[in-house]
């Protein structure tokens, strides 16, 4: 149940969850190109146009006909050190990525599943323009495993190693940009079967299987380098697929509301039959309103006719009131309409007469729209203003969208926005998506390699939380945080080098600062492992303090490629000791000699609040504290 009181095993709730990792693995998945991204200007930029192609028994894959059907032309951005020919489409791929090979039967085995016998490339046609090829390349590593989440055991269904794809920097109009830099990083997919029930259980699936892939302590971190996609369905609804769910904690969110805009739909539906609505009353019968709004006090319309553009009109019948209704939090059936007809039709939105009279349009002008279309008290009208051929595509996909809400939910993919809602993004895929990869020649597994590999598997997470509490005195609590950060591997490091610094304190560091850094926008993906390192050892040496590392990690992090020695130099934060320490707290006693001649050694927490609030990251305090209870002592003694 959540707090809005679904039963999701009443309304029979199923989820799937697909993970997509990054590898942290010293080359690209069909190349020896280095996997990272690149900042700044590209040194190279080419355009493709990517078309369809039928399959092998003659098909077009839906999704694949979309995206050609925006008509856009991408522009491709490169530089010589993240990108070669192989990623432009130039050169045929080299062959597989040993060491990711390696990676995904380590996961696979951690999981429970059996790898296959040989490793097949195949090619998965997208023509988004994320990759210049117009396809994906993806392979199945191994199948049929499973993993226990809360005395659940849900079922691994294949563990798959693909090519990441480009990543859209931009566009206007029909032109869209992307960067090549990405392409090609390895990526692990685990797939689960849609055995989810909550969306509370989905967030815990993808937190087991997050922790597992960390515990290769292979795989790449920060923002982008993880993403989920969830298959969602409930009964009499539709499987819906949602893509690009980025943070852990949205997943719980996008599955809740995702349930709740499915249960919304349908009760629209159930209302359109109760209004005797039959789907051949929804007609493709567009009106011409052009002159109708010529003198309107609607900047949107007006402009638009002022550049000669159309304004079409369609009735909807018996709509009236629906499409304003929530479905969901944040989401209603007249948005789904306007995201339909702005990828259908290329427009920027659309007009519906459940939210008129505003944005200037006047109800007079209302009035005059639906008689010229002939719309009744239970009709709604929409129209849109563009040209003739965007704003007649526009409203077909209006029209087909009122004839899927008469039918319930249409199966569709969909986009996860940062606030848990999801937008339209194109067809589910169909069947000709997949196709053989003729350029890459099959790996064969053998069980002596797998043998090798099993015996030497890592460590599984709950061993990992057992381990940190009793070697390093950690609390659970802490020891679970270490665990599900990406930061387990970098914190065994610092321990072995680090005297001044606890465990205690440096798990704290990268669990709980660094995710209070993230919350105040702070970019800690961009501190290199070694940076952070350094960082440590500066503590430990003795050049800064343990309370500066916010500060330091907060310029590292808008400083790429700069040394920890240089954001203590630049932020002022050497510490402050020998001479110059004593001669700050003797100040500070001056300063405060009142204070100290009525409380004498009491004094001493004021004091030591005082002094370090002032000079926080700049002192040791320890060693203030020694100092300054002898100074006080010696005074008190006088």
């Amino acid at each position: 149940m959540t707090s809005e009181g679904v039963d999701y095993s009443k309304i029979g709730l199923l989820v799937g969850l697909e993970c997509h990792q990054q590898l942290a693995t010293r080359t690209k998945l069909f190349c020896s190109c280095k996997p990272s991204l690149f900042k700044g200007e590209p040194k190279i930029t080419f355009v493709r146009r990517l078309r369809p192609t039928q399959s092998e028994l003659g098909q077009v894959d839906p999704a694949a006909y979309f995206e050609f059907k925006k008509g856009v032309r991408i522009l491709y951005e490169a530089d010589n050190e993240t990108s070669c020919l192989v990623e432009m489409d130039e050169e045929p791929p080299h062959p597989l990525n040993p060491e990711a090979i390696e990676v995904a039967l380590t996961v696979a085995l951690m999981m429970n599943a059996k790898p296959v016998d040989e490793i097949h490339v195949m090619r998965k046609t997208v023509i988004d323009g994320s990759n210049t090829t117009g396809f994906q390349r993806t392979c199945v590593v191994a199948l049929n495993g499973s993993i226990e989440v809360e005395g659940r055991t849900v079922p691994i269904e294949h563990i798959s190693l693909e090519e990441d794809a480009a990543r859209k920097t931009g566009g206007e109009g029909f032109e869209i940009r992307y960067r090549i830099d990405r392409l090609g990083i390895p990526l692990i997919e685990v797939t689960t079967g849609p055995v989810i029930r909550s969306p509370r259980e989905a967030q815990r699936v993808a937190l087991a299987i997050g922790r597992i892939l960390r515990a290769t302590k292979k795989v790449r971190r920060g923002i982008g380098t993880i993403r989920q996609d969830l298959n969602v369905s409930i009964r009499d609804g539709a499987l819906i697929e949602i893509k690009g769910v980025q943070e852990l904690e949205l997943i719980s969110k996008v599955v809740e509301y995702e349930a709740k805009r499915q249960l919304g739909l349908l009760e629209i539906r159930d209302e359109l039959k109760k209004r005797g609505l039959v789907e051949e009353e929804i007609r493709e019968e567009f009106h011409d309103a052009t002159e109708l709004f010529k003198e309107t006090g609607c900047r949107v319309l007006r402009r638009a006719i002022n550049q000669g553009k159309r304004v079409l009109a369609v009735k909807l019948p018996k709509f009236s009131g629906l499409l304003s209704r929530e479905i969901a939090p944040g989401m209603r059936l007249g948005r789904e309409m306007a995201d339909r007809a702005r990828f259908w039709g290329r427009v920027g939105g659309i007009f519906h007469t459940d939210e008129l009279p505003a944005y200037g349009v006047t109800e007079g002008e209302v009035d005059r729209l639906k008689r010229l279309v002939g719309a009744g008290p239970e009709d709604a009208v929409v129209f849109v203003a563009d040209s003739l051929e965007n704003a007649t595509d526009a409203l077909k996909a209006v029209v087909e969208r009122a004839k899927e809400a008469l039918r319930g939910v249409p199966e569709e993919t969909r986009a996860a926005n940062p606030d848990g809602t999801t937008r339209y993004m194109r067809p589910r895929p169909g069947a000709a998506r997949m196709y053989p990869e003729t350029d890459i020649p099959p790996i064969r597994i053998d069980e002596e390699y797998l043998q090798e590999l099993a015996s030497k598997l890592p460590e599984l997470p709950e061993e990992a939380v057992k381990r940190l509490m009793k070697e390093y005195n950690l609390n659970e609590k802490l020891a679970n945080q270490l665990v599900d950060s990406e930061y387990l591997g970098l914190f065994e490091e610092i321990v072995r080098v680090s005297r001044r610094v606890s465990p205690r304190a440096v798990a704290a560091t990268l669990t709980e600062t660094f995710k209070a850094l993230r919350r105040d926008g702070v970019d800690v993906g961009e501190v290199s492992d070694e940076q952070i390192l350094e960082v440590f050892r500066l503590v430990d040496s003795g050049r800064t303090t343990k309370e500066a590392i916010p500060e330091i990690i907060t310029w590292l992090s808008k400083h790429r490629g700069r040394s920890g020695e240089e954001a203590v130099e630049a932020l002022g934060l050497t510490v402050i000791s020998g001479d110059d320490l004593r001669a700050l707290v003797d100040r500070v006693l001056q300063e405060n000699a009142e204070v100290v001649r009525e409380r004498g050694e009491g004094a001493f927490g004021f004091l030591m609040g005082y002094i370090m609030k002032r000079f926080r990251g700049r002192l040791d305090a320890k060693v203030v504290s020694e100092l300054l209870r002898e100074r006080l002592k010696n005074i008190h003694g006088e």
